[in-house]
Parts: structure tokens; sequence; C-alpha cells
């Protein structure tokens, strides 16, 4: 909800201050304090946020969010939803509603080919994924070994 909300400009960074104040001597006010840290403007859905805090909590949190993504002449291709840039490695939180139409279907897959001949992984996430807490953590987890070993 706070990702949401500083992304549409319910809150701004003044607000996130203010809350702790105003959580003090509420049941559960101690333990979630800390959360108020993850909250980030650039997540641009509730599945974007999930997924990062699964990987926040797998302990292989993004370097990015909204990642501009280019090929090697520049041209911007699109943004990466979580980025891990020095692996040149980009997750895609997929929701079901905007990316189940055919001609997203489509252009996802385009963008994806786009993506790899720029030379990024590209993984997909959907909601269902997110359900299991060490899914998601688990995929990065293999994908970064295989950039370091390809770097080695």
């Amino acid at each position: 909800m706070l990702d949401s909300s500083l992304n549409r400009e319910l809150l701004d960074d003044e607000d996130l201050d203010s809350l702790p104040a105003l959580m003090a001597g509420r049941r559960g006010a101690v333990a979630s304090r800390p959360w108020l840290l993850e909250a980030d403007d650039r997540a641009e859905s509730p599945l974007e946020s999930r997924s990062r805090l699964r990987c926040v909590d797998g302990n292989v949190a993004p370097d990015e969010l909204q990642y501009p993504v280019r090929d090697r002449a520049g041209r911007l291709l699109g943004f990466g939803d979580l980025a891990w840039t020095w692996a040149r490695l980009v997750a895609e939180a997929d929701g079901a509603e905007p990316h189940s139409q055919p001609e997203a279907v489509y252009r996802d897959r385009r963008r994806q080919n786009d993506f790899a001949n720029a030379g990024f992984t590209v993984v997909r996430f959907t909601w269902q994924d997110t359900l299991a807490p060490d899914y998601i953590p688990h995929v990065i987890r293999a994908a970064l070994t295989r950039a370091r070993a390809g770097a080695a």
C-alpha cells in the first residue's frame, strides 16, 4: 500500500517520515516499522512490490526498479520492473489482466527478445509465483549465479 500511495503521489517522503510518530503506541507498530524503509515509489503495481519484497526477504534485492534497458546504440527498449544491473538481469512482474490480452502477449515477447538481444537475461513472475516465498529468490539466485560464472 505504501508503494502504491507513493507512486500515485497520495503520500510523499515527508508523509512517510511522519508515520512512525503516528504509529507509536499502536499494536504491531514496532514490528511494522522496518517495512517503512522498504517503501518505494517506483513500484508501479502491487505485483511489482510483492515480487521485490520476496527478493528483499530472500537476500537478493534488486539494484534498480524501472531500469531503462537500452540497446547497444543507446536506444531505449523499455523499463525493466526489477534489475540487477551488474548481472544484466531484469525481472518482469506480469499481472494477469494487463499481460493476458493477445496484443500484450505479443508485445511482451518482442520486448523480451529486444532485451535479450541487448544482452539482458529476462525472468518473468506472476502473482502465483509470489505465493511461494522461496520461489522468486531461488530463480533470481540461479540467474545471478549464471551471471557470475559467465563473468569469470
